[in-house]
């Protein structure tokens, strides 16, 4: 999904408030969460993209879905419902987040892996971010299958691919020469 210019002063202006109230940490799990929702359920994010859905009950309905979130969080969902503007709203969340991380000096490295990963790859990758940065890492993992085995890691514009596909690639090439 594409973040939008509109998603990105939203999720600026939120973090601001959010900062000025010293919530920005409970807001960014709000964020978190609405992210994993709306990404995780289908249903809610149609819901939340039909036009011809009233805005009174998309925030009905939000308000709904995320009783206990933060005051600030709230005024979000009032604030997309006076602008009409709901189809964003995961948009802004992951801007949130990624906003969030950035101030608070935390950078994510996505990891990509052909099974879910298991605590043991867990702390091998957490040892080789430890040589690639000196920030506070987040990890996310992305499953693809095609890479067989191993990890390819990416934090920033650094790639490690340590990944058996890689080395099978390398491999051939070898024989090729």
């Amino acid at each position: 999904m594409a973040s939008t210019r509109a998603a990105i002063r939203y999720a600026k202006a939120i973090l601001d408030l959010a900062d000025s109230k010293g919530v920005a940490e409970t807001v960014n799990n709000d964020m978190k969460l609405i992210a994993s929702t709306i990404g995780n359920n289908a249903e809610l994010s149609t819901f939340i993209q039909n036009q011809t859905t009233k805005v009174e009950v998309k925030e009905s309905a939000l308000l709904e879905v995320f009783a206990n979130v933060n005051g600030v969080t709230k005024g979000l969902f009032h604030l997309l419902f006076e602008n009409k503007r709901f189809e964003i709203l995961e948009a802004i969340a992951l801007e949130y987040i990624k906003l969030f991380d950035e101030s608070n000096g935390v950078e994510t490295a996505k990891v990509t892996t052909a099974i879910p990963m298991d605590a043991a790859l867990e702390a091998k990758v957490l040892a080789k971010v430890a040589t690639l940065s000196d920030k506070k890492i987040t990890i996310e993992n992305i499953v693809d299958p095609s890479i067989i085995g191993g990890f390819i890691l990416r934090i920033g514009d650094q790639q490690y691919n340590a990944s058996v596909a890689n080395r099978l690639q390398v491999l051939k090439r070898e024989l090729s020469n």
